[in-house]
């Protein structure tokens, strides 16, 4: 790694306090985005394409491009890639109604909800329990919470997610998986165990998918 643990974590200082209270307004839309996936419909499935979108182009365009390059070079790389995720979720979500989200009590259903609690709730919780206390810690908005949360909402996709969203997400969990060995950022692993769990059922999810005809 080409930055110390001590830099890792001055990285999320230093974004926490110059962003405040972006942090706030990224747990309301991560409500605001639960809420529409329960009520459903057209216009909330895209309100929630709207909404990852939003948050995956923030982690490119702020996190990755502005504080973590400062100390790790392929951020530029990180950046792009996040802001290639949005701007997929804006094309499959938005532009092409690709995405439906319809929570179930079924596999997929039960664990995304326990994907989105944990990215809200119990992360930022063991965080503090482990020493990562505010501000120099990762909060929602930032990549892991964040990856987390984008899979609990795709296993609420129905019947089917577009393969081409889980590429970024799941690459990030590796990387993300990554940092939780090296820099002892414990609450990462739930990143890991979610990526491992999510993927058999979002993988026989996008077998489904068959070519849209005019």
């Amino acid at each position: 790694m080409p930055f110390t643990v001590e830099q890792f974590f001055e990285v999320f200082q230093r974004y926490n306090e110059a962003v405040w209270p972006a942090q706030v307004v990224a747990i309301v839309d991560a409500f605001i985005a639960v809420g529409a996936a329960l009520r459903g419909g057209r216009r909330a499935n895209k309100l929630i394409a709207i909404i990852l979108a939003a948050l995956w182009f923030w982690m490119g365009a702020v996190y990755h491009l502005q504080f973590f390059r400062q100390v790790n070079p392929a951020a530029v790389v990180f950046g792009v890639t996040f802001l290639i995720q949005a701007a997929l979720f804006v094309w499959l979500g938005v532009a092409h109604d690709r995405l439906t989200f319809d929570p179930r009590l079924d596999v997929a259903g039960v664990l995304g909800a326990a994907l989105i609690l944990y990215s809200l709730a119990v992360y930022p919780m063991l965080g503090s329990a482990f020493g990562h206390s505010y501000p120099a810690s990762p909060t929602f908005g930032l990549p892991c919470p964040t990856t987390i949360f984008t899979f609990g909402l795709l296993l609420w996709t129905r019947p089917r997610v577009p393969i081409a969203l889980l590429v970024v997400p799941m690459a990030w969990a590796v990387i993300g998986t990554n940092a939780a060995v090296q820099f002892g950022v414990a609450e990462d692993f739930g990143l890991t165990v979610g990526a491992l769990l999510s993927l058999p059922l979002l993988l026989r999810q996008g077998r489904q998918l068959q070519p849209r005809t005019a």
